[in-house]
Formats: structure tokens, sequence, C-alpha cells
């Protein structure tokens, strides 16, 4: 049988009279070295009799002093379950076996392991691959795709693994050059994210794919709007190499991205030309459109201002009729962005509102499926290249995506591993315990910029080497090869099927022939006037 709550208040009360009564006696006493107990007796006695009036927390009215328990098991949990508690294949969003998978290979250490898969094959949902009798040779370069349609004057090659969108102030100055001298020794491309284009991401040397966000930072007006000139001089630098216009993400679909104030430093309000100090946080939408005409159109004009570089955009896939209604812009206008980036919601973020993240927009796979869909139902597909991000890390993840649609991968948190990430998950609240996700100068300092930039080049290489391998033992020379019908899922315990099979996969030009009747009515719907 429990207490009751009043003989639980009595026990709590005469905890706190005992250490009261202790402390006085102790006091009577003639040796100085009594204090050494009468001391904490007596602090204990306050912090009882502070708790007993105090009116915020209701357990500490009702339990003083051990109702403070409470509180520093609330603020033990996350660290005894990560260390302690937590199995291998339990962790989110990436599990223990992922995470040292990642640490393994930045390190440059072995990552081969004895006895086996430890996860339930035969369990649902399970994935797998689906291996040749006649394997190829693996590549001695990792392939590039070329990215850059036939407005594109400056075309891009693109690595199959490439640093996500990670702005400055969501990350320290000392992460983003890692990041970027990282990007420059292994050739990959690093994204800016939408903080601007500051210092850290041109010190290193490494290509850059220039995000612009809602809040236009790094080339917006004091009002806040698009300012030309000032993007146009930015894109001509010779490290930028695409230019891309985020429209969402997949953490927080349908708002702006948040920089708490804690982080917003007096560099970080120069860069984003914002107030120093502040919460900042970027409009919902775009002032420069408002149909998708005008972003088709608005996209022609970025491109033409950065010179003929690159031109897309990201976005988390919500509604299927909308992303139709951008493709029907596309052919009304003849213009194509040269890629699409297509995040999931189960991407990261560095602070986002809790209710955003895996509620709205599509999961990776089906936003994946429905834009590579939507392209090549309307002919578009050879024109623009698919990049995809959202929970990437491992060399299976790559070759899955590649598998669905996409032409090439971004990794934000995996790359922030091989920082040294820890995955704390205090990224929101200035004290990153690694000197990651911070602007606080005693922790940034703790990062070691030309030791994490070998740690970054040494995983996104093996990385894109494990894919190289698996596509090998496919009997795949060429990413473009993979076809859906080569990656299985198990439905049930007796039933394995393809994602040929689980998915509708549309034929080129469909949707202007005669769209089938799984998409006829959102294709009718669809208005490249109108959202």
């Amino acid at each position: 049988m429990g207490l009751t709550h009043g003989v639980r208040r009595m026990l709590s009360l005469l905890l706190v009279a005992l250490g009261a009564a202790g402390a006085l006696v102790l006091v009577r006493g003639v040796s100085a070295w009594w204090w050494c107990a009468a001391g904490p007796l007596l602090a204990l006695t306050v912090l009882g009799c502070w708790d007993l009036r105090q009116r915020r927390h209701s357990v500490l009215r009702n339990h003083p002093l051990h109702g403070h328990l409470r509180i520093l098991l609330e603020a033990l949990r996350p660290r005894l379950q990560r260390y302690f508690a937590e199995r291998d294949h339990d962790g989110r969003p990436f599990d223990r076996q992922v995470r040292a998978l990642v640490y393994e290979r930045a390190k440059g250490v072995g990552t081969e392991g004895p006895l086996g898969i430890g996860r339930d094959v035969y369990a649902d949902g399970h994935e797998f691959l689906e291996p040749s009798l006649r394997p190829v040779e693996v590549p001695d370069e990792p392939p590039v795709v070329r990215v850059g349609g036939p407005d594109c004057t400056q075309p891009y090659d693109m690595a199959l693994l490439n640093v996500s969108a990670l702005s400055f102030g969501a990350l320290s100055s000392n992460a983003i050059m890692a990041l970027n001298r990282g990007a420059a020794l292994g050739r990959f491309a690093h994204d800016t994210g939408e903080g601007g284009l500051s210092d850290h991401h041109l010190r290193g040397g490494g290509d850059l794919v220039w995000e612009i966000g809602t809040g236009y930072f790094g080339c917006r007006t004091s009002a806040g709007d698009f300012e030309a000139r000032e993007f146009a001089d930015k894109a001509a630098l010779p490290e930028v190499k695409c230019v891309s216009l985020k429209l969402s993400q997949g953490a927080e679909p349908g708002t702006g991205g948040v920089l708490p104030g804690a982080k917003v430093s007096a560099e970080i309000a120069r860069v984003r030309d914002v107030p120093e100090g502040e919460t900042v946080v970027s409009p919902p939408y775009h002032r420069v459109f408002s149909t998708p005409r005008e972003l088709v159109l608005f996209i022609a004009r970025m491109r033409l201002l950065a010179g003929g570089k690159p031109t897309g955009f990201k976005l988390c896939v919500g509604s299927r009729r909308q992303f139709l209604a951008v493709c029907k812009a596309m052919l009304a206008e003849g213009v194509t962005p040269d890629f699409i980036v297509v995040d999931g919601s189960e991407g990261g973020t560095g602070a986002a509102p809790p209710e955003f993240a895996g509620t709205l927009g599509a999961p990776l796979t089906e936003g994946l499926i429905t834009v590579h869909n939507a392209l090549v139902g309307t002919g578009l597909r050879d024109r623009v290249r698919i990049g995809a991000s959202g929970r990437v890390a491992t060399g299976s993840d790559i070759v899955k995506r590649l598998l669905q649609g996409a032409d090439y991968t971004n990794a934000a948190r995996a790359m922030m591993l091989a920082l040294g990430c820890v995955q704390a998950q205090r990224c929101h609240t200035n004290a990153c315990p690694v000197g990651v996700a911070t602007q606080d100068p005693r922790r940034v300092r703790a990062l070691d910029v030309a030791d994490k930039s070998e740690r970054v080049r040494r995983y996104q290489r093996a990385t894109v080497r494990s894919a190289s391998r698996l596509m090998a033992a496919m009997g795949v020379r060429d990413p473009g090869d993979l076809t859906p019908h080569r990656l299985l899922r198990r439905v049930d315990p007796t039933a394995v099927r393809s994602y040929a099979e689980l998915h509708e996969w549309l034929a080129p030009g469909v949707l202007l022939a005669g769209p089938p009747a799984s998409w006829a009515a959102d294709w009718a719907a669809a208005d490249p006037d109108s959202f």
C-alpha cells in the first residue's frame, strides 16, 4: 500500500524539523569541526523552508527537500538513457550503431564487425537490397552527377554525398570552417543554410551551395526584402557553385527557421543584418512570389543574377497538387530549375516548434517519389536533378535514396557527428558540449578545425565508397541504372515486396498524354497561377 498524501507531507515536514533540530544541537557543540556537519544541515533546513513557501512547484510544496530528487532525475534521464539504457538500435534520430559507424569512419578506423547483423530481418518494415550473381568491379573514383539544365551556363559536378544546409549561427564558426575545409579536401559541396554567406564559409576553399531563405539573409534590404545587387555580387564569388531557394524545411515546413537570441552574437547579427541578442524568426513565406508561375520566374531571375550557375530550390513536400502546379508553371514558362532538393519530415533542425517536426510534411521516401514521379510524368525529369536530404548517414542510405528517385544526397546531422557531435540534443540552448552548435567562445574553442575537417573528409569518402561497393555488389556501374525493383521491403512475416510493387511509378510524359486515375484529380486541380 502506498503512503497517503497526508502521510507523505507529514514525513517531509518531519524531515525538515529533524534537520533544524540537528543543526541546533550541533551549533551548541564546542568544537568548530561540528560545523562541517551543521552547515549542510542548516542549508537543507533553509531549502526545506523555501520549498514550503514557494508557489511555483507544487511537488516541492508537498514534498520539500526530496522533491528535488525528481527534478535531478529528470535532468539526468537523457544522459542515463543515452549511455546506459539505450540499445544498439533504439536511439533517435540516429541509433548507437549508426553513430558508432560515423565516428569510426570519421576517425579512419576499421568498421568491420563480427557475427553478422543484429537486427531482426523478419520484422515488418525491414528493407534490403537485391544483390547480383554477377557483381562488377568497384570504380577507383566515386561517381559524380552533372547538375545544370539547358538554361545553365556553368554546370557543376555534384558528389553523391554532400553537406546539407547548416547555417552559421545554428553552428559555430569553427564547425562551419571545418565542414567547408573538409568539403574542399574531399571535393564535395557544402550548403550554407539560410543563415547567410559568412567569412567562415569562404575561408576553407570548399564548393558552396548558397541557400537563400525567406529572411533573405546576406542579400536583404533594411525592410527584409530581396536585394538583387547584393545577391549578384555574392553569387559571383568563385566559391559559390550553385544557388538554392529554400521554400520549406523538413523539420519545420510552413514556418520560418528559428535562431535563439542566445546565439545571435554581434558577428551573426552583422552577417544576417538583424539585431544582436534577439531571437531571429524567418517569415513563413517568401515576399518575392505568391504563385507557382512567379516562383518559376524568380528561379529564372536568380539564375540570371548568378551568371548562369545552377539554380534550384529546396522543399519538404506537402500537397501533391501544389507541386504539380509548379510543374505546370515550368511547362507554361519553359523554365525549369537545375535541381530540386527534397527534404524529408524526418530531417533535423537546431530549433523548431516541437509539434512541427514529424507532424507536418511528407517523410523523405514519399516526398522523393512524389517529386520524381511528377517530373517524369510531365516530361521534365531529364532537365532537373533531384537531391535527397533527411537522415542520410550510411552508404546503404545513399543507395536507397538513389533507387527511390534521387540523383544525389545531402547530410547534415551525420556531418555534425563526424565533427564530434554526441547527439546531446542541446543545439537550441547554446550549450553544445563539443562546440558544434553553440556561439559560446569557451565551447567553440574545443573544436579544432584542422582535425575535424579531416574527419569530415574521411567520413564522406568512406561512406561514398561504401555506396559504390554496394552498387557494385548489385551489378550496377552507373547510379542512373538503379531501379526501384532492386530495393525490397518485408510487409509481413511471410511476404516481401519491391519498391516497384509498393509504389506507383509514372511513365515519361504520361500526365500530359492522359494521367492515370490515381493522379487525375490532383492534375486537374493544379493551377500554375495559384497554390
